[in-house]
This record gives structure tokens, sequence and C-alpha cells, in this order.
């Protein structure tokens, strides 16, 4: 799904990008609020430093990155439509974006529809923010529950399972 050689953005990066420590690219970069943790992530290439929530607008030209991804951090945004039309804007026709989250959020961070939200009614409001930002199409759903927990995960002592994963994916629509 993600081309090994392509340009890729990593949408509200940090020290991690959530990819597999091996996977390269032929760029990997990332938008994120913290410079410090971002030049310390590994995986990147290049990284810039912007709150997508005082203003969404993402500082690249159209068409520049073959595919997108956001882990863990729509719960965040304010102005998601407008983040992930803008994400639209800078991906290739008939490139990738990944959202993934989880059932875990920061309480002081996550917006209140999120908090009020059940787990696949969350699934339903982002493929609705897909849709209302209208660059994408063949959205799909992925939900993996029921994964045991790694031996070292810290979490290991509040259930036997792992964190669900939900994810919508949408491909850039060609002729926009």
């Amino acid at each position: 799904m993600i081309p090994t050689d392509g340009a890729v953005l990593d949408l509200m990066s940090s020290l991690h990008s959530n990819l597999a420590p091996d996977q390269r690219f032929g760029k990997l970069v990332g938008v994120g609020l913290n410079a410090q943790e971002m030049s310390a992530n590994p995986q990147l290439t290049d990284h810039v430093v912007t709150d997508l929530n005082a203003n969404p607008a993402l500082p690249f030209a159209d068409g520049v990155f073959d595919a997108a991804i956001c882990t863990v951090s729509i719960d965040y945004l304010i102005r998601p439509v407008e983040v992930i039309r803008e994400v639209g804007r800078t991906l290739s026709s008939g490139a990738p974006f990944a959202v993934t989250f989880s059932n875990r959020w920061f309480p002081p961070k996550v917006t209140r529809l999120w908090s009020e939200l059940y787990p696949f009614e969350r699934m339903g409001l982002v493929v609705r923010y897909f849709e209302e930002a209208g660059t994408f199409e063949d959205l799909e759903t992925i939900s993996i529950r029921g994964l045991p927990r790694p031996p070292d995960d810290p979490y290991g002592e509040f259930s036997d399972d792992s964190d669900p994963i939900f994810a919508v994916i949408g491909r850039r629509a060609g002729g926009q």
C-alpha cells in the first residue's frame, strides 16, 4: 500500500513514525508539533513543525506525496475535514491515506465528540470526514481486535488482548 521508493507524509508525527522500524522510503516527511522529537525520529528524512489545529494548511505543493499516514491522532484535530482535504491536495492521484486509531487517547487533548462515541461510531465519523473532504474515493475500513499483548507490553496487567486498531483508508481521487 505504501510505496517503498515513494514520498510519504507522516501526519502528526513525533519521536516514532509507527511504521515498521526497518521500513524505508524514498522520503518520509513528518508533520508535527515537536521539532526535537521529530529530529530524533530515525525514519524521518525531513520534518515540518506546525500546529494543524491553529492552521490546517500543509506547506507542500500539490501532488508531491505518494502516500500519507495519520497514526492515533485524528481524535485531536478540531478541523479534521480541512486537514484531510489538505492531505488530499498534497497526494498524487490514486495515492492512499491511512488514518489509524485505537480506543486509547489523552483525555485533555481529545475532542469531546470523540470521547462520546463508541469505537465503531468513531470509525464511521472518520469515514464521514473523508467523505466531506471530497478528495478521496475507494474508502475502506479495517478493524483488528483480539491479538495477544507482547510479553514486554507495560499495559499487559490490564488485559491479555492488545488494544484494538481501527483504520480508515482512502485513495486520492483522480483528476481533482
